[in-house]
């Protein structure tokens, strides 16, 4: 790899000192009381405003994986590279009607976790342990990915070493970035992430301006970039002809051909959007907030990511243009900084990166505590846990979750953390029925959301481990898109996202499970919640006295 950069180095290194300080500091930033209870540590006080909330949620979203992936795709060749930019676009509108509802259930009945939400309204602490359980599971390997990011930038920084360096060399300084990361989440809970979102959406927003601005001017324009990489695809389709026609490799392009490419582009945008925002690390980030109006204020101010996001993956083109050559198209970004930036801004650019993986990673690991806490320590474990007990559980289940995808970066390829993250995106949406429909009604039955779930769980892991990876036949987890197939049953060449197919066989088994359950007057439990619950906002004076305080813990 390249030997270490003076310059470029320093200037990493000072925003990483910076972001450190800020994350101690935030211990004592917009502090009420102590950190010793989940609201405070796990929650930021649930007092963020609409500026605040946006650099968070932003923040939490657009990760260092998306700065590296988003134009690592395009720099492929994919001709799904830019379905994050639709699925965004599709997204906002959906969390402007039901995101406010799960706020103000949450605020009303102190629900931590959107698996406290789906005990108390289906009134089923196994459901609510399959909702918990598919958050932690999904969210290791989001985490794992943000390591993947700081990774590439370590790489091609220098500090890295590359394949070919001993172990003190290349993983000590992974070691020391999130050992600092660890220590003040620790101690500062959501507020760290929340005051170092500031840092990292300001340095992405003056890197990525900067290089739309002022790398076509030294690349011939967007013309020129645009006219390089067709001819590259082009190029490679040519050379590749016999092994794309057998299936053996794939062809390169931008746009989707008509038939099953199209189906895989506007598929996988679909179910990206769905996803998102069933991740715990979205509605934590959510739950943050002091009021129902600031996340639709926030759902009308996010489509200004998605902008941001279209120059982004313009970035991979960009690469291209410019000669880079990588094997790893992870490499690809931070690679062109460094060729085409002076030191100082490529080490701007590679902070920017970096802290971007600190942000969602601190977010997500504080989410996969607080499932732990709630929905399996206490409902299980320790039902009469305090308020303390549960904040240092979830202090040091934090630790353990960033520990635990360490360890996994470490041990296994880059690209198996890939594929599981994508296997991530498959299981989370198996939890929509349960919170998202039951935000609005209490028709299906608890039991029929299980199966449905278990059903939508095991059909979807098996598709993505029956993909084989393009060019290795008998490869497992080769991607999340493949022909409509249910259980062995051909049903369409097109190419469907496999977490759409797993949505709606479980919606078809949490329908006609219903029906079974109800005619068989299994009960369906309580409804812990109250209609009024789901507009209460804080202030509000038409629900002044809903909001009086009745804190009813999950598991009471």
């Amino acid at each position: 790899m390249n030997d270490v950069d003076p310059i470029a180095l320093t200037v990493f290194l000072f925003f990483f000192g910076l972001v450190t300080v800020l994350g101690f500091v935030a211990a004592r930033w917009r502090k009420v009381g102590t950190m010793d209870n989940l609201d405070e540590w796990g929650l930021g006080g649930r007092s963020f405003g609409t500026f605040i909330a946006w650099f968070l949620i932003g923040g939490d979203i657009y990760t260092a994986y998306t700065f590296i992936a988003v134009p690592a795709t395009l720099y492929a060749g994919s001709v799904t590279g830019f379905f994050a930019v639709p699925y965004t676009i599709i997204l906002y509108p959906m969390i402007f009607i039901f995101l406010p509802r799960l706020w103000s259930v949450s605020h009303r009945r102190s629900y931590v976790t959107p698996a406290d939400f789906v005990h108390g309204r289906f009134d089923s602490k196994s459901l609510s342990l399959a909702i918990a359980f598919t958050g932690i599971l999904a969210t290791l390997p989001y985490i794992a990915l943000q390591l993947v990011g700081i990774q590439a930038v370590l790489d091609v920084i220098g500090l890295g070493g590359g394949d070919s360096a001993g172990w003190f060399r290349k993983d000590l300084p992974l070691f020391v970035a999130f050992a600092v990361l660890a220590a003040y989440t620790y101690s500062s809970g959501l507020r760290a992430p929340a005051l170092i979102a500031f840092v990292k959406d300001t340095l992405i927003y003056l890197v990525i301006i900067v290089a739309v601005i002022y790398l076509p001017t030294q690349l011939g324009g967007w013309s020129g970039i645009f006219d390089s990489a067709g001819k590259a695809f082009d190029t490679f389709n040519a050379d590749k002809a016999d092994a794309i026609a057998s299936g053996q490799a794939s062809g390169k392009g931008l746009i989707p051909e008509l038939g099953v490419s199209q189906w895989a582009y506007a598929s996988l945008s679909l179910g990206s959007a769905l996803a998102l925002f069933m991740y715990p690390h979205s509605v934590t980030a959510v739950l943050s907030t002091k009021n129902r109006n600031i996340i639709r204020r926030n759902a009308a101010l996010l489509p200004a990511y998605s902008f941001l996001l279209g120059l982004l993956a313009l970035l991979g083109l960009v690469a291209i243009a410019a000669g880079i050559q990588v094997t790893n198209p992870q490499l690809a970004i931070p690679q062109l900084f460094e060729q085409e930036f002076s030191p100082w801004f490529a080490g701007v650019a590679f902070a920017a990166i970096a802290i971007g993986a600190f942000v969602p990673a601190a977010i997500m690991s504080i989410a996969a505590a607080n499932l732990w806490t709630r929905n399996i320590y206490k409902a299980y474990i320790n039902p009469d846990a305090t308020d303390a007990q549960e904040a240092k559980q979830s202090k040091v289940a934090s630790l353990l979750v960033k520990f635990g995808a360490l360890m996994f970066v470490l041990a296994l390829p880059n690209e198996f953390a890939i594929n599981l993250q994508l296997l991530g995106g498959i299981w989370i949406l198996q939890t929509l029925p349960a919170i998202v429909i039951g935000l609005y009604t209490r028709w299906l039955h608890r039991y029929a959301l299980l199966s449905g779930w278990a059903v939508g769980m095991i059909w979807g892991t098996i598709a993505a481990y029956n993909k084989e990876v393009i060019g290795d036949p008998g490869s497992h987890f080769g991607g999340s898109v493949g022909p409509l197939e249910v259980f062995g049953v051909d049903l369409s060449q097109n190419l469907i996202y496999f977490g759409i197919t797993a949505l709606v066989l479980n919606l078809i088994v949490a329908v006609g499970g219903t029906y079974v359950f109800r005619a068989l007057n299994v009960s369906a439990g309580d409804d812990h919640t109250h209609p009024s619950d789901y507009l209460a906002d804080a202030g509000d004076p038409d629900v002044t006295e809903v909001l009086d305080p009745i804190a009813t813990p999950p598991y009471a």
